[in-house]
């Protein structure tokens, strides 16, 4: 049944008690009851400790649910304004902030990144662009240098490193996933353009006009409110996860994209998430260590298509603009093709690994399960987390969208929608 959700309709707050005791608390408006379904399914059934998922649909908010334990160390509960390390979903963050410059004419994306970093411009990297740091085609997913974690907290090493770095390949060579150093890339022109750290840069012209419990570089006062990550559940058991683990063993560039020489173990240093330091969660790791909580990544897509009581965040030939695919297919890392497609900044609809809504959807995921996105056909956006980081083919978050797909009736390819910003 399409949803007919009331315009004035005061939450009501529903709860679910797990048979170990644990608590899901939250609303739905009436037709989303599966995206509740599935929300539950995936404690019972996906070994979700504790999470939160958020919808939101023509700017206002139609799904709001959380729960389970936020850390497992001390039984805190996962509450209404619990964050989570959003890793790569970060990422997206930093495109919005780079189209949100390029709206107001200070950001060229097709200009080379020597323009405003001219540092950057030698050792191969002379031609690279704006858009092919932003698409994965910038040549520098891993350095030679090794870093350590207070030269990543310190910025100007890696920065200096990336300057000194030697291309691996020319721009339409391919792409190459690039895990940490697309956040400096990306976030050293906002800082040269705008003055700003992209963290501060991204609280200034939108997280605080639009109240978001979302950061790259956690204040002080936010940490109290943040979820003790996880280490990640089991690989499936696919031929697809296997190769993905070799490639990761063998392919020293890819381990390398990760730990950028040693600075941390990723995800995990043996038991424990190495992103839960808090020196880590502090500083500014733009493309990995955001954090936020699902209703503020919700509400920031939604503020993407959507006037949310202020301007609309992005126009619709941005939209056009960065859901153009520009990096699919195989990978020159050699990791196994499960249909990712990126835009310029974003991940796009990727199935079958990540389907998000459809054709149109745009955002990005994160290691571990997270997901936030807007889909400008059903004017949606959407955020799952949790703390429990799932392996490769995690299908939590993708058991969501397909529920949220069913009831806004969507389909794999949207022909008609029936809401639209």
């Amino acid at each position: 049944m399409t949803p007919t959700p009331g315009r004035h309709r005061p939450p009501t707050p529903t709860l679910t008690e797990l048979d170990d005791g644990r608590r899901l608390y939250g609303f739905a408006d009436e037709g989303y009851g599966n995206v509740v379904d599935a929300f539950v399914a995936n404690f019972v059934e996906h070994q979700d400790l504790g999470a939160g998922c958020a919808v939101y649909v023509d700017g206002r908010s139609v799904v709001d649910l959380w729960g389970g334990i936020a850390d497992r160390r001390t039984r805190k509960p996962w509450k209404e304004n619990t964050a989570a390390v959003i890793f790569s979903v970060s990422k997206g963050i930093l495109a919005i902030c780079a189209y949100l410059l390029a709206q107001q004419g200070r950001l060229d994306l097709d200009a080379p990144m020597a323009v405003y970093w001219p540092a950057f411009a030698k050792f191969g990297k002379e031609a690279v662009t704006v858009r092919h740091a932003l698409s994965h085609r910038a040549g520098v997913p891993c350095l030679d240098v090794d870093l350590t974690k207070e030269d990543v907290i310190a910025w100007e090493p890696v920065i200096h490193a990336i300057e000194v770095q030697r291309a691996l390949y020319p721009p339409d060579a391919g792409h190459f996933y690039h895990a940490l150093t697309y956040g400096w890339l990306v976030g050293e022109v906002i800082r040269r353009v705008t003055g700003l750290s992209p963290g501060m840069y991204f609280r200034t012209a939108i997280g605080d006009p639009l109240e978001l419990h979302a950061w790259i570089g956690l204040p002080a006062s936010a940490r109290r409110t943040v979820a003790w990550m996880e280490a990640p559940l089991p690989d499936e058991d696919s031929e697809a996860a296997r190769e993905a683990a070799r490639v990761f063993a063998t392919n020293r560039c890819v381990e390398r994209s990760v730990s950028l020489g040693g600075a941390f173990k990723f995800p995990a240093d043996g038991d424990v998430v190495t992103f839960n330091d808090p020196a880590i969660q502090t500083a500014e790791i733009p493309g990995a260590n955001g954090i936020a909580t699902p209703r503020s990544l919700a509400r920031l897509y939604a503020a993407c298509l959507t006037d949310l009581g202020a301007d609309r965040l992005l126009i619709d030939t941005s939209i056009d603009d960065a859901t153009q695919v520009r990096s699919t297919g195989p990978q020159l890392s050699g990791m196994p093709d499960d249909g990712t497609r990126w835009g310029t900044g974003f991940q796009l609809a990727s199935p079958p690994a990540q389907p998000m809504l459809g054709p149109g959807s745009f955002g990005h995921a994160g290691a571990g399960g997270q997901l936030a996105f807007a889909d400008p056909d059903y004017c949606v956006g959407f955020a799952y987390l949790s703390n429990q980081m799932g392996g490769y083919g995690d299908e939590r978050a993708r058991k969501l969208t397909l529920a949220l797909r069913s009831a806004l009736g969507a389909h794999a390819s949207i022909s008609s929608p029936q809401s639209a910003c």
